[in-house]
């Protein structure tokens, strides 16, 4: 069964996966520490662009990509505009009270876990893991033998989906009803589990025997470095939050700029 979805290269699919991860670790703690929602809106709305242009997949694929994270948008910002505090009220009604600063303050929490959502999938669709593995061990000094046992944990899972529809083809195939709770889950995930257990015991094994305890030096049949791209990628973020903190202070939608 195949899980692969075509996409088209971009130039952030070029970046070094570990100065990539270090720059969207930044940003997603400079995110944490915005407190103007203007400036915060401006962040999200230019993380959807490059999402949308940057990331080179089908917009069908980047819609449900993004379904989830909206949801978790409107869940936050609507949690905290009814059930918030504040003196200002808009509107009451039973356990809902909406006031000027409720609403502010989700509409703020509610970009910012947007913005956050944006940075892990533009990452997430822009970075392979074996360069990212790779990079990891060249440039960061990850211990092989760390890098190897994630990379292997990360090749497992489709071949964990491709179990997983082998065995309700066989049930089905066998007329076993597609019902029940405890027993439906235990038809399931006693033969997958068995077969991870299998398979991460010949791993173990084999990368015993390939040597892969961490000491001495290793060559790497891949060698990541830095190119061109890099620049323009510490360029753009860079340009991206000082656009959006002008923007945001000098021309703000909005005449709050602290919703603390």
């Amino acid at each position: 069964m195949k899980w692969e979805v075509r996409c088209r290269e971009t130039w952030l699919h070029e970046t070094n996966p570990s100065l990539k991860l270090i720059v969207l670790v930044v940003l997603f703690f400079a995110v944490l520490f915005i407190h103007n929602p203007n400036v915060l809106i401006n962040v999200s709305l230019a993380l959807f662009v490059l999402f949308c242009f940057g990331t080179g997949y089908p917009a069908n694929v980047l819609f449900w990509l993004f379904l989830p994270f909206f949801l978790v948008f409107v869940s936050t910002a609507s949690s905290m505009m009814m059930f918030g505090e504040g003196t200002t009220t808009w509107v009451r009604w039973g356990l809902i009270h909406i006031t000027a600063e409720s609403f502010w303050r989700g509409v703020h929490i509610g970009f910012r876990a947007l913005a956050l959502g944006l940075l892990g999938l533009i990452f997430s669709l822009t970075t392979r893991p074996v360069p990212l593995f790779y990079s990891l061990m060249q440039q960061l000094k990850l211990k092989p033998k760390y890098a190897y046992s994630f990379l292997a944990a990360v090749r497992l899972l489709p071949i964990m989906l491709e179990e997983f529809q082998t065995i309700r083809y066989a049930l089905t195939v066998r007329g076993v009803p597609n019902k029940g709770g405890l027993s439906k889950v235990k038809r399931y995930a006693i033969p997958l589990l068995s077969q991870s257990i299998r398979r991460a015991q010949r791993i173990a094994v084999a990368m015993e025997a390939k040597q892969f305890s961490g000491s001495g030096g290793r060559t790497f049949y891949y060698e990541i470095g830095f190119g061109k791209y890099d620049i323009w990628l510490v360029a753009l973020f860079a340009a991206l939050m000082f656009a959006a903190y002008y923007v945001g202070v000098h021309y703000p939608y909005i005449s709050i700029s602290d919703v603390r």
